[in-house]
């Protein structure tokens, strides 16, 4: 859609008038901290963690992690973080690196296992194997980075297909990926029966943790059952995990781990090629904002191992209350059997688009799947599970037809 045209301003604006505009602008935006919305936003419900946020972000506004010495407590900051995520995902000393978020771990990771099949097997067009609930951000590194995507099916437990799987990869396989959990039902694939086949092959294998990782080590020490699926998994080679999820951070803040240096190394660009100078970039950007190094590093150091636990268990406490509450509702149904705190729920008698519509009207932000409607929770969400188990009983018990709202993740405009 091209943008109206609109005159550049002539003369500037005041800065409480402009204050005052981007109040009203965001009038129609989803209520993240009344517990309204299921995604985009991980709200820990934590006011002290929020203002350290805001105090940090403040200190870190203006810096460039572009180079590392003219700023070199950035570089200290992203070394810790990337460190502690080490340790916390099973390989203390793992290298890595922070990226914007999710997409750009999975792209750099993606690009890492192209070039390494290349130089080490002489393979000109590496191929990259997916479930086909991976996240999209593996299709769109593929067509960014000419690499052909092979899909597999999930079997009747929702999870990659291993046998599928194996008989995908070829000889040209570079990458094969496992999600922990996956977007769209929260079940963790057979990492480590998947990273023994990467293994028995020659195959890299990633680990998509991008949005569980952060969560996955506190819900194991709350007694949940985990499958292996981190670092500590012999034959996983690279991981991602966004600390802008369930890390707490705001956006955008992710990591990047690799098994062996020699992995990292091949994401790094350099080029001295022109007059300015050696350029060197350890990430896909060149730019890159301090606030949010600054802010992985200030959360966690805050949070530590009982911060984060204490978090988990208000998790747990909000999947409980919500899954019992739409499975106790008739003809309503969760997908699956999730392993974490992110899930569909469909339905067995009303129209699943209907009761979407219903709960949009009511001010509730759920997103839309193929097969439902779709939940990822925050502490924040206990403090609101009574009113929207209400509200979404009586949506289920209104006789409407759907209005034929799109099922979307993201969007064009």
């Amino acid at each position: 859609m091209a943008n109206e045209a609109m005159p550049f301003p002539t003369s500037g604006r005041p800065r409480q008038e402009l204050l005052a505009e981007a109040v009203s602008m965001r009038g129609s935006d989803a209520d993240w901290r009344e517990g309204r919305t299921f995604s985009l936003v991980y709200n820990p419900g934590d006011r002290e963690l929020e203002t350290l946020l805001e105090e940090i972000s403040h200190l870190f506004l203006h810096e460039n992690a572009l180079n590392p010495f003219a700023f070199p407590s950035l570089l200290e900051m992203e070394n810790q973080v990337v460190a502690m995520a080490a340790s916390l995902f099973g390989r203390p000393g793992a290298s890595g690196k922070l990226t914007s978020g999710g997409t750009e771990s999975i792209f750099l990771a993606v690009q890492t296992a192209r070039d390494h099949a290349r130089a080490t097997r002489d393979i000109a067009e590496p191929q990259l194997v997916t479930a086909s609930t991976a996240h999209p951000a593996f299709a769109k590194a593929a067509k960014y980075l000419d690499v052909e995507h092979i899909l597999v099916p999930v079997g009747a437990d929702l999870r990659l297909d291993l046998e599928a799987t194996a008989a995908a990869i070829t000889g040209r396989t570079a990458l094969v990926v496992g999600s922990a959990p996956c977007y769209p039902y929260g079940v963790i694939d057979p990492i480590a029966d998947l990273a023994a086949l990467a293994a028995e092959r020659g195959v890299l294998c990633h680990v998509d943790a991008c949005l569980g990782g952060w969560l996955l080590p506190f819900w194991a020490r709350l007694g949940q059952p985990v499958p292996p699926w981190d670092l500590d998994v012999e034959g996983v080679t690279s991981l991602s995990a966004d600390v802008h999820k369930y890390g707490w951070c705001f956006k955008g803040a992710s990591v990047v781990l690799y098994r062996d240096e020699e992995l990292l190394q091949r994401q790094y660009f350099l080029y001295d090629d022109w007059p300015g100078g050696l350029y060197g970039s350890a990430t896909t950007a060149g730019t890159r904002p301090a606030a949010p190094i600054a802010a992985a590093w200030a959360t966690i150091h805050h949070l530590g191992e009982n911060g984060y636990l204490r978090l988990a268990r208000r998790v747990l406490e909000a999947t409980e209350r919500f899954r019992d509450g739409i499975d106790a509702i008739e003809g309503l149904a969760v997908t699956g059997d999730p392993d974490l705190s992110v899930f569909e729920f469909g339905s067995t008698g009303p129209d699943i688009g209907a009761v979407g519509d219903v709960m949009d009207d009511r001010g509730w932000h759920l997103d839309r799947q193929q097969g439902g409607l779709h939940l990822m929770l925050s502490p924040a969400h206990t403090e609101v599970a009574e009113e929207f188990l209400d509200d979404l009983a009586e949506a289920a018990d209104t006789d409407t037809r759907s209005r034929g709202k799109a099922a979307t993740y993201g969007g064009v405009t």
